[in-house]
């Protein structure tokens, strides 16, 4: 009987409270800076209904249906678990997973945990789940909490002007992609099938047409958020345009995005697949990728991603660049730099972005352990050339481990792309013209071992502290972390500066003045540390 009486209370309380925030839908500076409560319960009332419902996901369970949560042993528990990218994640057990419907699940889900944070002390805290794809333990699950899975939220719709996508967070690309090809439109998003919708955005985000539009979240238009308080609010150019660009970059601090206004434009089939390198033109390589990077003039319809493999078995490397070209144009002169090297295989070939994006998910099989790892560096031949060098010095030792992948990946960050943000609105990154022309390393290793955890993350720790030390050596550092790519033991956030840091502090503040998102959702990587 106590548990119905606090159901009904805290239905009646919230669904009033909503009906008042769906219908404005923003929120101006005065009503952020304190802290909202339903219209009808109190903090007070609601946490004597939490001590009687004993737990949050009890609570949890009574508020959304008991559909909407499972527990150990249930099917959607163990299907939720089973479908992260990493052994990382899926092994990581919350109390529940929380399967929202909507924007105002999310809302009454926030509500009731932040009160209970209150009520049981470090027993509500939780994690929010899109696609589920970063790989470290607890980015996006947490052991012992309350999981909250955005799959459910997956909408696509697009605007009668076909100018807008809105996109929910549960999506992942290839799912978004296979609508907008039929129609003959795209938008910036992911390259690879799996990844989801809500992680990549909010991280920042690299697209095949990135030195067209910029960062992936430079597209966004608008954000639907729920607050902590459960307050649903709109963030764009107009309404709270602080925390429009504090998401741009900002990942999971500020509010669980519910939806996505996202720039829709006309696109159809282009030019894309992997060409495979002979290893013995490495240093023509590195020269055609320089030059690819440092074009006055770059081509934005091009996009590279370079990549040196390791074979742990021989202890030799070999190359892959996935190209794209988003125009029906097979083999365009800006890219011949590297595609005229002789080849070892090539896929390239005219077809839409699903296509594309799949085929880049073929590499990154589910259910391994995995690694992600960064550095931001100035065009130089010299650290292309130091990087490939320390990454093969470093992984010999790794060599014993069983079923072991090792591979690093170059990607162009042009000044055409780190410029666009300034005519969006901006964004949280920290990149500006006067960064140059610069490109992403990134270090991808896969096992299946917990035992070789601490081994392959003290080899890229190494790889990344020599690659820092030679390329000040060089001139060409750059403190920008690329936060989708960021291993747990480095700090994206103070890698986009001192000032954007700040600003992102400031928002934290003003849209999350009991810091539950700093507090209570422990995963990601955390504003004030």
């Amino acid at each position: 009987m106590k548990c119905s009486n606090f159901l009904a209370a805290a239905l009646v309380a919230v669904s009033s409270a909503l009906a008042q925030d769906v219908s404005t839908n923003s929120v101006g500076t005065d009503s952020v800076n304190s802290s909202w409560q339903p219209a009808t319960l109190s903090t007070a009332d609601a946490r004597n209904k939490l001590n009687q419902a004993g737990t949050c996901c009890t609570a949890l369970s009574l508020v959304l249906g008991g559909s909407k949560v499972s527990y150990a042993g249930n099917a959607p528990y163990s299907a939720s678990l089973a479908s992260y990218w990493t052994l990382q994640e899926s092994n990581v057990h919350p109390k529940c997973i929380v399967s929202p419907a909507n924007a105002q699940d999310v809302s009454l889900a926030l509500f009731v945990l932040k009160v209970g944070n209150t009520v049981f002390p470090g027993q509500c805290n939780f994690a929010i789940r899109s696609g589920g794809h970063t790989p470290f333990a607890g980015a996006a699950n947490i052991e012992a909490g309350i999981t909250i899975d955005l799959s459910a939220l997956n909408q696509v719709t697009v605007s009668a002007d076909r100018t807008q996508v809105v996109i929910g967070p549960g999506n992942r690309w290839a799912g978004v992609y296979s609508q907008l090809d039929a129609k003959n439109l795209a938008t910036s998003g992911g390259r690879v099938a799996s990844v989801g919708v809500g992680g990549l955005t909010t991280g920042g985000g690299i697209s095949f047409f990135s030195p067209r539009y910029g960062f992936v979240c430079d597209n966004v238009l608008n954000f639907d958020v729920v607050l902590a308080s459960g307050q649903l609010v709109q963030a764009n150019s107009k309404s709270n345009p602080d925390l429009w660009k504090a998401l741009k970059g900002g990942s999971n601090n500020f509010g669980v995005v519910t939806a996505f206004t996202m720039r829709a434009f006309d696109q159809g089939k282009f030019w894309g697949g992997f060409i495979g390198i002979d290893i013995s033109t490495i240093e023509q390589q590195f020269k055609a990728f320089s030059k690819i990077l440092g074009s006055p003039t770059y081509d934005p319809f091009a996009a590279v991603i370079y990549s040196l493999v390791f074979d742990p078995v021989s202890g030799t490397w070999s190359v892959a660049a996935q190209l794209a070209y988003t125009k029906p144009q097979a083999n365009p002169p800006f890219l011949q730099p590297l595609t005229s090297l002789p080849q070892t295989f090539s896929t390239m070939r005219i077809s839409n972005l699903t296509d594309f994006t799949v085929e880049l998910d073929a590499s990154n099989p589910i259910g391994r352990r995995q690694l992600f790892a960064t550095g931001t560096y100035g065009n130089s031949v010299d650290i292309m050339r130091a990087i490939w060098q320390i990454s093969n010095s470093t992984v010999q030792p790794l060599r014993r481990i069983p079923n072991f992948k090792w591979s690093v990946s170059y990607q162009p960050e042009p000044t055409v792309i780190t410029t666009k943000a300034a005519s969006t609105g901006g964004n949280s990154l920290g990149l500006d013209a006067s960064d140059g022309n610069i490109f992403n390393v990134l270090l991808t290793a896969s096992w299946d071992n917990a035992s070789d955890d601490a081994a392959v993350n003290a080899a890229a720790q190494s790889l990344f502290s020599q690659a820092a030390a030679k390329a000040q050596s060089l001139g060409v550092y750059n403190q920008y972390l690329y936060l989708n790519y960021a291993a747990p033991w480095q700090d994206p956030i103070s890698g986009y500066g001192v000032a954007a840091k700040s600003s992102l502090q400031a928002a934290s503040k003003k849209y999350d003045p009991d810091q539950t998102f700093q507090k209570n959702v422990p995963g990601g990587f955390k504003l004030f540390k």
